[in-house]
């Protein structure tokens, strides 16, 4: 067989998209004739599996990032590919869809709805995402139980602990197996061992397939991640393994 006849084998697969892809993100508020760069230019990329704490002082931008990151709000400049697309070239009814099928979000305050049952609470991104009562239900189901909630289905949230309600948040979140999940101080409103129990969980519901993206004030919480990223007016002052961030920028 000639030389230009032998086979190399197949191709090696190209390395996967990242689930988030920041370039020059910037976020401008303007303030009368002040003008407050809440995002200056940040380069961040996530890849899929990874667990990242964000971290930083009041009014270091963790917040108006996270808004960006979810698709809540629009930087003022730079890119942002979220699992490859280009979020600032989508119309307001395809930024909806991305939201509500690539994006979970937990809250501190939980944000379900009184009235309504676990279950129901849980179904209701697939309400929006109009699919079937039977499907939704068997969805809803499975993901409660995920969340260790499989006897508390029928309860409303009034008659649940702030733990059992943090984690039908997150089941929640988890239903539209989305590609991101954000978590805003997802402990905040919960005691020290609940919290941590709560931790415990996200540990336990981490994914390849999932980034977990978590902002918090909790620096025991921070080191629990795999990645820290440290803001601070606006840019990233560290952006590493916890381990390996120094004490001056995580007690700032």
């Amino acid at each position: 067989m000639s030389k230009s006849a032998k086979s190399s084998g197949p191709s090696p697969d190209p390395d996967p998209l990242p689930s988030v892809q920041l370039s020059e993100l910037t976020r401008l508020y303007h303030l009368g004739d002040e003008t407050v760069r809440a995002v200056d230019g940040v380069d961040l990329t996530i890849h899929y599996g990874e667990h990242v704490a964000v971290v930083g002082p009041s009014g270091s931008g963790k917040s108006s990032l996270l808004q960006i990151l979810g698709c809540l709000d629009t930087p003022s400049s730079g890119s942002y590919l979220l699992d490859g697309e280009p979020v600032l070239d989508l119309s307001e009814s395809r930024l909806a869809e991305v939201r509500n099928a690539k994006i979970g979000f937990v809250f501190q305050g939980f944000h379900l709805l009184p009235r309504a049952t676990a279950q129901r609470n849980v179904e209701l991104p697939l309400v929006y995402a109009g699919m079937g009562a039977d499907e939704r239900r068997q969805r809803a189901q499975s993901a409660l139980a995920s969340v260790g909630l499989a006897d508390r289905m029928n309860h409303r949230p009034g008659e649940l602990s702030g733990g059992q309600r943090q984690r039908v948040a997150i089941a929640r979140a988890l239903v539209t197996n989305p590609a991101i999940l954000l978590a805003d101080e997802p402990t905040g409103n919960l005691d020290t061992h609940t919290g941590a129990e709560i931790m415990d969980l996200f540990d336990e519901l981490r994914s390849p397939e999932r980034t977990l993206i978590m902002v918090t004030h909790d620096l025991a919480l921070a080191r629990r991640a795999r990645r820290l990223v440290a803001l601070r007016d606006g840019r990233i002052e560290f952006d590493g393994a916890p381990r390996d961030c120094p004490n001056e920028v995580l007690h700032a």
